[in-house]
């Protein structure tokens, strides 16, 4: 089984690195987001292990640039923090599973087998024209590219993910901002509003369609 791992700590990393491969592990490593996001693409690992706190981006918009590249691997968060708000918004943003620093590698890898045991869904390709950069949060096509916010690329992430599949409000919000934070009816339609416009800069067949009442669809 091949399994992933993002981890920027040299020394945790090359532990991770040796105890998975005395595991059976196909083991392929890597230490920043935009590394991750080009080697994961390229060669889908059965199981993920990702840190959150990486130099240069934040695991978790890791994980959804995976996903939206057709990346389907479950995803193990590594985390120096383990409140309750860290862990749904990694929820939200595609994660699997939690580990909090200090940990030991053997509940890491029982961890790992468990996912892997409960996924049913085989990894997807990407076909679609939009990159997702995590590490310079932008969107690329056709040799353009445009830069996001954070909350701009969390919900373009979400949609590109699930192309044709209607997303609804509340999945979307959910995802976009942090848990408990308050977000007025109208400001996940201007976020929309501003990626559409960002769409067409980019000259792109791929549109957001609003569906009334429900959400709101990439196709």
């Amino acid at each position: 089984m091949r399994v992933g791992v993002c981890e920027d700590d040299e020394q945790l990393r090359s532990v991770l690195e040796r105890a998975l491969a005395a595991e059976d592990f196909d083991v392929r490593v890597t230490a920043t987001g935009r590394d991750a996001v080009r080697v994961f693409t390229q060669r889908p690992p059965d199981v993920l292990v990702l840190d959150i706190g990486l130099p240069d981006a934040d695991g978790r918009d890791v994980c959804q640039a995976l996903r939206a590249h057709g990346v389907d691997a479950p995803v193990l968060f590594l985390t120096a923090h383990g409140q309750l708000t860290d862990r749904l918004s990694g929820f939200h943003a595609g994660g699997d599973d939690f580990l909090t620093k200090p940990f030991a590698v053997a509940e890491l890898v029982v961890r790992l087998h468990a996912l892997l045991k409960r996924r049913a869904v085989p990894p997807a390709v990407a076909d679609g024209a939009l990159r997702l950069d995590p590490s310079r949060h932008g969107v690329s096509a056709n040799g353009r590219t445009q830069p996001l916010t954070p909350t701009e690329f969390r919900l373009l992430a979400v949609l590109v993910a699930q192309p044709g599949v209607v997303v609804r409000r509340r999945e979307l919000t959910a995802a976009a901002w942090p848990h408990g934070a308050v977000v007025n009816e109208n400001t996940l339609d201007a976020y929309v509003g501003r990626l559409r416009r960002k769409l067409r800069a980019l000259e792109v067949h791929e549109r957001i369609e609003t569906v009334r009442g429900v959400g709101y669809v990439l196709r």
